[in-house]
């Protein structure tokens, strides 16, 4: 048996595998508390899609499964097609994946059965629903739009077997080890023999530090309030947001096409951070850098004239446009000043090795390109001495459990990003009242210990959500 060029070095099937039988998608509208601003987009709403996954075992056993993504418009397909345009091409595609996992035949192991959907079915899917479309939808926007049905299947297995997902990233449970599934690009890393259980951290945290995104129009004083910003319980301005929370570490997002005004933002930024006690910064230029010395000539000048936030600036996250095969820009200069993590670029491990080529260090992970795609850039990324990140997207509900789980498990360069609390807290009030810990930061830190049980530990049978009507249900009832 061949898989992804590899030769399967056991091809016998486990009792506990898995295929899937049925699928039923929701759309859960969100609407943010304060814009958002991605790019040269701002966002005020934004759909979450969520799955439920049914699989079945050798034996008959069904088990039920969950996942959840933000379909972050802005993020996956950036263009001057209109946002609706692209939202409701995410929202049928995401329809037809549906139909697709309710009659997908493989079986395995999550990470084996993922991953041949995403080899074998993905691509065809994409190609068809591109077919006559004024503007393609790119790769990404199709791994987010699968991400859901992906962690269902994970979910769904951990529940069908009573486990803890991450106890089943083993030879005891998986039929391929992760030499079937990646190559390494040095003779001094194999695969051999391993799994992803080898990659993660012994113990993990059972609480993490939080990053706190500030968007491109978040507004830092009161002379940049309009009137306009909402009238809750929850901060507005920035310095409030550091006091609540008691933060420590600030992602900053800009431009990318303004050197001035992206400098004097981190200066800005960088002075209420220093007074707040925070500790860490990043720099989120947004893919919009064409060349290194754009990033350079601001981190040399921090480092001339703010030598103490450039020392709290702790990587520096994807300036340069995410086709990474298109625009295969030398990066070693970047790197040799600070961390630079890939982000959007980072698909699947393929693109990582190309991303440690031209001299990237480090991956921000998302489980909304797939949990199965998560884990194995994990495990490439790690054999090959690249540091992680895991990153949000702006995940509420349900979305949020396997984004910080992920975090927790392979282990990070510093925490784990997470802002649905600033945009729309309101949207996991549901999901909060079982999980509080991981939907409200306090002291700088979120808290894990709520997640327990099999699957991703959601204990679903105890949040009071919801649902609206399915909008789309396939396979056996």
């Amino acid at each position: 048996s061949v898989f992804n060029g590899c030769v399967s070095t056991r091809i016998m099937s486990l009792p506990t595998d898995i295929r899937s039988v049925s699928s039923t998608l929701y759309f859960l509208p969100v609407h943010t508390r304060m814009p958002l601003k991605f790019g040269g987009e701002t966002v005020t709403y934004v759909t979450c899609a969520r799955a439920r996954v049914t699989v079945r075992d050798a034996a008959g056993t069904t088990a039920e499964g969950w996942g959840e993504t933000p379909l972050s418009v802005t993020w996956v397909w950036p263009s001057a097609l209109g946002y609706e345009e692209r939202h409701e091409a995410m929202k049928s595609f995401c329809i037809k994946l549906a139909e697709a996992w309710a009659s997908f035949t493989a079986s395995g192991h999550p990470m084996e059965v993922g991953q041949d959907f995403i080899e074998q079915k993905l691509p065809g899917l994409l190609e068809a629903h591109n077919k006559g479309a004024a503007e393609r939808m790119p790769w990404l926007a199709a791994l987010v739009c699968n991400s859901l049905f992906d962690i269902a299947l994970h979910d769904a297995f951990g529940n069908l077997h009573e486990r803890d997902v991450y106890e089943t990233y083993n030879g005891e449970w998986m039929n391929r080890s992760l030499e079937d599934f990646l190559e390494p690009a040095t003779e001094a890393v194999s695969f051999a023999g391993k799994y992803p259980e080898d990659f993660f951290v012994a113990e993990p945290p059972k609480q993490m530090p939080a990053w706190h995104l500030v968007g491109g129009v978040d507004p830092l004083d009161e002379s940049e309030l309009t009137g306009s910003e909402p009238k809750d319980d929850h901060p507005v301005l920035l310095a409030d947001w550091i006091k609540t929370d008691g933060l420590k570490c600030l992602k900053i997002k800009l431009r990318g096409t303004d050197a001035e005004w992206d400098y004097a933002r981190l200066v800005k930024i960088g002075g209420i951070a220093v007074a707040g006690g925070v500790e860490w910064l990043t720099a989120d230029f947004n893919c919009t850098v064409t060349d290194p010395a754009y990033v350079n000539e601001i981190l040399d000048r921090l480092a001339d004239e703010q030598p103490q936030l450039y020392g709290m600036i702790l990587y520096v996250e994807q300036p340069f446009p995410y086709e990474l095969e298109t625009h295969r820009i030398d990066v070693h200069s970047v790197s040799a000043r600070k961390p630079l993590f890939l982000d959007e670029s980072a698909h699947d491990w393929k693109l990582i090795r190309l991303g440690r080529e031209l001299g990237w260090t480090g991956v921000a992970l998302k489980t909304c390109k797939t949990q199965t795609g998560a884990i194995l850039s994990a495990c490439w990324a790690k054999a090959h001495g690249m540091t992680l990140m895991v990153q949000d997207l702006t995940n509420p509900m349900l979305a949020q459990i396997p984004h910080v789980q992920l975090a927790a498990r392979v282990g990070t360069i510093m925490g784990v990003e997470t802002n649905s609390m600033q945009f729309y807290p309101e949207a996991s009030a549901a999901e909060a009242m079982v999980h509080g810990g991981i939907y409200r930061r306090r002291d700088g830190r979120i808290d894990l210990s709520t997640l327990t049980g099999p699957g991703f530990g959601y204990r679903l049978e105890e949040i009071d959500r919801d649902l609206p009507e399915p909008a789309a249900a396939f396979g056996e009832a």
